[in-house]
């Protein structure tokens, strides 16, 4: 096969199409399940910080050994493929069963119950389709530039899937509940994965041996005893896995603290739909661009432009206070710049990937890809709990609801506690305005910093003539 085949637009799309229903996932996750499990579920907020960081432990593990699977997967389809049909129908279940706390059972069990469903969607199903997704670009193709395209069709697909969720879901869970939005967003999150899986072929890698079907062993694999020890010396590894938990934490605590900044110092959680249009439409525009500036300079320069814009961004809303017309400004300036960060952080791992196999001789787009989704659910772990710590070390308070009118509530499909009007203390105040805007800015100045280490792309013309896959420039 011509592994430097140009990638026809349809299949960009369809490799966005999976981007999307992880980010409907990921919207559901960051944005609204803190406040579902406070104000909802009755869940204790430190109890859940605590969670969202226990789980981080069983990831590393669980995106290490996804990486060395999907590494070791020889099927005609190719590697990274029959996990992404998998991962589609697990998607739907784990994003149904997560959002449906039992409304009856004591205080332990609900914790309980939460622990297993956040594991198997977070740890288990999206580890999953996090590393096959992230793979299968470096198996589509080895034209850079052609990847810088495709990983800029599929954030812009990701940037619009969160955003018509994560506008529309407070009206989905008012309007109709939680059961319902669950399913809902199940069945289209599972479905643009499996679009995916479908539609996108892999190229890099696949000879005759790999065509001989699921029961074929194909070409031979190199043994986890040495494809880790070279993923885990080559240093983009490491850059690769710090950007992705800097980028998922600064949006993810952004868009986990956004709903108590709207209902506690706004004072109107309606105001969602303003501030997520907001934070993501820019971006989207944003993103055409970055393929004429990504192939003209580098992603580097792009993304470092980016940080620069999100230092801004969350600086101006971290002075905002109640001044909605500031927020908003601020939310616009923080959306152009860390909406490219996602597309810059996808090719950078499919470059990485090519530089292990130059370098090292032994290529592993799998371990690479874990780099991205080990620092992705860190971010989105330490982002969620540290929105949930704050709130609980300022002195937060949980809506109380008697347990018979919440089964009542239940049954009317209304959403329960979410959204109500309580007086919180000047130091919760305080906090969230601290957490959905200077904390942002922190972190993004050490954003910057790690993105100008990304040097990879200096070493690319010599790469693809060093393994002799890239005509000469």
């Amino acid at each position: 096969m011509n592994e430097n085949q140009k990638i026809p637009m349809w299949k960009k799309i369809s490799y966005g199409c999976g981007a999307g229903g992880g980010n409907v996932m990921s919207t559901l996750l960051a944005t609204f399940l803190t406040a579902y499990y406070t104000d909802t579920a009755g869940i204790a907020a430190a109890a859940v910080a605590t969670m969202f960081l226990v789980c981080r432990l069983l990831d590393g593990v669980t995106d290490f050994a996804m990486g060395g699977i999907v590494d070791k997967t020889n099927t005609r389809w190719g590697k990274a493929r029959p996990w992404l049909i998998l991962a589609a129908p697990m998607m739907c279940i784990g994003i149904i069963l997560i959002v449906s706390v039992p409304q009856g059972w004591s205080a332990g069990m609900k914790l309980v119950y939460a622990y297993a469903t956040y594991i198997f969607l977070n740890c288990i199903v999206y580890t999953i389709f996090g590393i096959a997704h992230a793979a299968l670009l470096a198996r589509m193709t080895r034209d850079f530039k052609d990847r810088n395209t495709t990983a800029t069709v599929s954030s812009i697909i990701n940037s619009v899937a969160g955003l018509v969720v994560g506008t529309l879901i407070t009206r989905l869970q008012l309007t109709f509940g939680w059961t319902v939005t669950g399913v809902v967003l199940g069945v289209i999150a599972g479905g643009l994965i499996l679009i995916t899986g479908v539609f996108c072929k892999e190229t890099v890698g696949m000879d005759g041996s790999e065509e001989q079907g699921m029961g074929g062993k194909g070409k031979s694999t190199v043994p986890m005893r040495e494809q880790l020890p070279a993923v885990l010396k080559n240093r983009y590894f490491w850059i690769a896995l710090i950007l992705g938990a800097l980028v998922l934490f600064v949006n993810g605590n952004a868009i986990g603290a956004q709903f108590y900044y709207c209902n506690v110092v706004l004072g109107n959680p309606m105001y969602m739909e303003l501030l997520m249009p907001a934070g993501m439409a820019p971006g989207i525009v944003a993103m055409f661009f970055m393929p004429y500036f990504s192939n003209k300079y580098s992603k580097r320069a792009f993304m470092s432009a980016g940080a620069i814009l999100m230092i801004l961004g969350f600086s101006i809303v971290g002075l905002a206070g109640n001044n909605l017309a500031m927020v908003i400004v601020g939310t616009v300036i923080r959306s152009l710049g860390i909406t490219p960060m996602f597309a810059g952080l996808y090719a950078f791992v499919a470059d990485a990937a090519d530089y292990g196999e130059w370098k090292f001789g032994i290529r592993s787009e799998g371990l690479m890809s874990a780099s991205q989704s080990i620092g992705s659910k860190i971010g989105i772990g330490f982002g969620s709990a540290c929105s949930a710590w704050i709130l609980a070390v300022s002195g937060y308070i949980q809506p109380a609801m008697d347990m018979a009118d919440a089964g009542a509530d239940m049954a009317e499909g209304a959403l329960p506690a979410m959204g109500q009007m309580i007086q919180q203390p000047e130091s919760v105040v305080t906090a969230i305005r601290f957490d959905y805007g200077w904390l942002g800015a922190i972190v993004s100045v050490i954003l910057l910093i790690c993105v100008l280490m990304m040097d990879v792309e200096k070493y690319l013309p010599e790469i693809r003539k060093g393994l002799g896959k890239e005509k000469p420039f």
